[in-house]
């Protein structure tokens, strides 16, 4: 029995109508436009309302996936939703956006890998697919992460925005979307980027309760010392050079950090796509978001072998080189 294949078959993205601009970050916390785009590369993100939660950006990027492409997601066999920032402890954000959509029959389960949690979920359901296990599945990265921000810090409020990104993962016998992937974790770094939950210690350290709580410092240095290294592993797998890498989609972080992994890697900036200037860090929805624009602009088009890669909060990583196959 020959092994079954799998491709991206759609995708759509949505983001709050709600702008937070740097002049408005200006009137919260002693900053400054200048001293954002300088540091960060970041000059707008969205924010949701107070009553719209993360599966309503879930399923605001699936309708825009439908109405995009046309494609059916009622027969779905999985929904994988990654999110650090899910409506509920349980039940899933997963099981809210089946019930929103009237999908009768599917699995439903959420991923926690904070800014690596799309690519994660990406290669959970190639795996699903391929194994012959399943032949639709509904992947989305989607974070409120306004609604766990202090506005009070000056070093976290103006990073962080709200958005959300969904592709369908289909089986196809004659067409292999996923060329190669690997994923990896530091947990030890994980004191660097956290939210409480019931426990206020990780590892006999105190933490601060509430809101998230990021060393930014120490999170750069991690990513600009490992993610290069990464990307030449992934390469490796994939048995490809640099060059035949059309475009290079890291998690959209900060674009001082970006810059600073392209100086380092194997991929320079000016075949990198981001979403950070107007869409800020939305961790697991930063890829998807930076795919979309892509599209939008007329860069991304069918054929362009891609490298994604998320990291963050864990301290996890993840990454995967796609054939683009929409």
């Amino acid at each position: 029995m020959t092994q079954s294949k799998s491709k991206i078959t759609a995708i759509g993205t949505y983001v709050p109508d709600k702008v937070l601009a740097n002049a408005d970050l200006e009137k919260l916390v002693e900053t400054s436009d200048e001293w954002i785009v300088q540091r960060t590369g970041m000059r707008e993100r969205r924010i949701a309302e107070p009553e719209q939660y993360v599966s309503d950006l879930a399923v605001g990027a699936v309708r825009d996936m439908i109405q995009r492409y046309g494609v059916d997601v009622i027969d779905s066999d999985m929904i994988l939703v990654a999110t650090s920032t899910p409506d509920y402890s349980f039940p899933s954000t997963a099981s809210r956006v089946q019930s929103q959509l009237g999908i009768k029959s599917t699995g439903a389960l959420d991923l926690n890998a904070a800014c690596a949690g799309f690519v994660y979920a990406l290669q959970l359901a190639d795996g699903l697919v391929t194994s012959g296990m399943y032949r639709k599945v509904l992947v989305i990265g989607a974070e409120t992460l306004s609604k766990i921000t202090d506005y009070s810090d000056r070093t976290t409020c103006v990073l962080f925005g709200d958005g959300a990104g969904a592709v369908l993962i289909e089986r196809d016998e004659n067409y292999s979307g996923f060329v190669a992937s690997l994923s990896g974790t530091f947990g030890e770094g994980g004191i660097h980027l956290y939210k409480t939950a019931l426990s206020e210690k990780m590892d006999g350290r105190e933490l601060k309760s509430g809101c998230l709580v990021q060393n930014g410092r120490e999170i750069y240095k991690w990513a600009v010392r490992n993610i290069p290294d990464g990307m030449r592993v992934l390469l490796e797998k994939a048995k490809m050079k640099a060059d035949e890498i059309n475009w290079f989609v890291p998690h959209s972080a900060n674009l001082r950090m970006i810059e600073a992994i392209c100086e380092r890697g194997p991929i320079s900036m000016d075949r990198t796509l981001t979403s950070v200037e107007y869409r800020g860090n939305t961790s697991a929805a930063s890829i998807p978001l930076a795919l979309q624009l892509a599209i939008d602009e007329g860069r991304l088009k069918l054929g362009d072998h891609v490298m994604l890669y998320g990291f963050g909060g864990g301290m996890t990583y993840a990454g995967s080189i796609i054939q683009w196959s929409i």
